[in-house]
């Protein structure tokens, strides 16, 4: 991939116009045009600055290529939280999530157990339940969700899960944008 279209990317992951980039690198429009293009190339510290409006150092930026081209992950490419004293598990499925549209996370609940509560923020949820049943709680309502069925919701509103069952439950949950 070229730089331009990696500066694209970016510029468009962080939801930005190219004139709100310029403005951030105090630079042109024009100029990042030219950039994204790849009609012209940035000095060392012209990319610094442009890298410095998406909070990305210069070694992410030349870094991430690998993991920008990578489609499959293994179960050695996850990441385990580790079991909290509150019984519950968080799997990040895909690591360094935080530079995608989605996260996608294996929450695994012992009985009893519930995972933190989340206050509201932008974006949108989901959840599939792979094992057990969990109660989700979204603001002042509460939903059961059996093995096999799934929750979508706007995470605008206070949420967490809970087990309060006697069998260990599992969920795929996915976020948008990474919020975990």
């Amino acid at each position: 991939m070229e730089i331009g279209q990696k500066l694209r990317r970016l510029r468009l992951q962080a939801g930005l116009t190219q004139e709100e980039v310029a403005n951030r690198a105090d630079l042109t429009k024009g100029f990042i045009s030219q950039l994204e293009n790849d009609a012209t190339s940035p000095s060392i510290a012209t990319l610094q600055d442009i890298l410095d409006a998406f909070g990305v150092s210069l070694g992410e930026f030349f870094q991430a290529r690998d993991e920008e081209e990578k489609v499959v992950f293994r179960v050695q490419d996850r990441v385990l939280s580790g079991e909290s004293e509150a019984g519950f598990a968080l799997t990040f499925l895909i690591p360094r999530a935080h530079g995608h549209e989605m996260e996608p996370v294996l929450v695994t609940l012992e009985p009893g157990a519930s995972t933190e509560a989340i206050s509201g923020h932008e974006g949108e949820e989901f959840g599939f339940v792979l094992e057990g049943r969990v109660e989700l709680h979204l603001g002042e309502d509460r939903y059961a969700v059996h093995k096999g069925e799934c929750f979508y919701y706007p995470a605008n509103r206070a949420h967490r899960l809970h087990n309060r069952w006697k069998r260990r439950a599992s969920v795929l949950w996915v976020a948008s944008p990474p919020s975990f």
